[in-house]
């Protein structure tokens, strides 16, 4: 029995008011972790706000599983010099990912106070639980934006350049973390990097947005000649 189906696309365009992306055709199943590559102004976010359905699809067709309902997908978008001002508590952020369960509901429950607890524990920040938000390093602050999204979602993960403007160590712990997630706890990952050569050493599927889209296993994309061409103009070898 093969493994379940998350998101299927076919021929999917995204855009605005005129297409941003080629028709782009994958599909995510669960377990999965797909690295989202591409040049500058392809179309990343814009694929990942109209699997959202923060946008609407300009054409072509998506498919959500029956396992995945709309409010299950946990989302972290870059992140604004706004944002990383926040004046709220590591807690008050972490369990405001817990929103979509709540419904009519003007509070969190046991349950769902739970669920931040352990996800800050999850990823070593419970020890920040009180302290502001706006006082943390870049590297604690997306680990907390990450418990974030653990809470709205345990089956699938949606992150846009979450590595983007850390040092190279946090990075590397960002993507550690991300592929604890997705190997022991089973969180199929959506990931778009501009840190090529890091994200593919965790990523088994490429998705390439661009003029030549790419969509297939890492080896695939490695010896395709979209990948090819992306490693000479990025000036980048995956071989090592």
């Amino acid at each position: 029995m093969g493994a379940t189906a998350l998101i299927k696309c076919c021929e999917l365009v995204c855009g605005y008011t005129a297409a941003v992306t080629a028709p782009l055709s994958f599909v995510v199943e669960a377990g999965d972790y797909l690295c989202v590559v591409g040049e500058n102004g392809a179309g990343k976010s814009t694929l990942l706000k109209t699997l959202l359905g923060l946008s609407s699809p300009l054409g072509g067709s998506i498919e959500i599983g029956e396992e995945l309902k709309a409010n299950e997908i946990g989302y972290l978008p870059q992140q604004t010099l706004v944002q990383r001002d926040f004046p709220a508590s590591v807690r008050e952020i972490v369990i405001s990912g817990c929103q979509s369960r709540c419904g009519l509901r003007p509070f969190y429950s046991r349950e769902e106070k739970a669920v931040a607890e352990k996800n800050m524990e999850r990823l070593g920040i419970i020890e920040l639980k009180n302290r502001c938000y706006r006082e943390l390093s870049g590297g604690q602050q997306q680990r907390v934006l990450l418990a974030r999204a653990l809470c709205a979602s345990s089956k699938l993960l949606m992150l846009d350049e979450p590595a983007a403007g850390l040092d190279p160590g946090a990075s590397r712990e960002f993507y550690r973390l991300t592929e604890a997630l997705n190997k022991n706890d089973g969180i199929s990952v959506i990931m778009i990097s501009h840190d090529v050569k890091a994200a593919l050493r965790y990523a088994d599927h490429i998705l390439h947005v661009g003029k030549r889209p790419f969509y297939g296993s890492l080896d695939e994309y490695l010896e395709s000649p979209a990948g090819r061409l992306f490693a000479a103009e990025e000036g980048e070898t995956f071989y090592d």
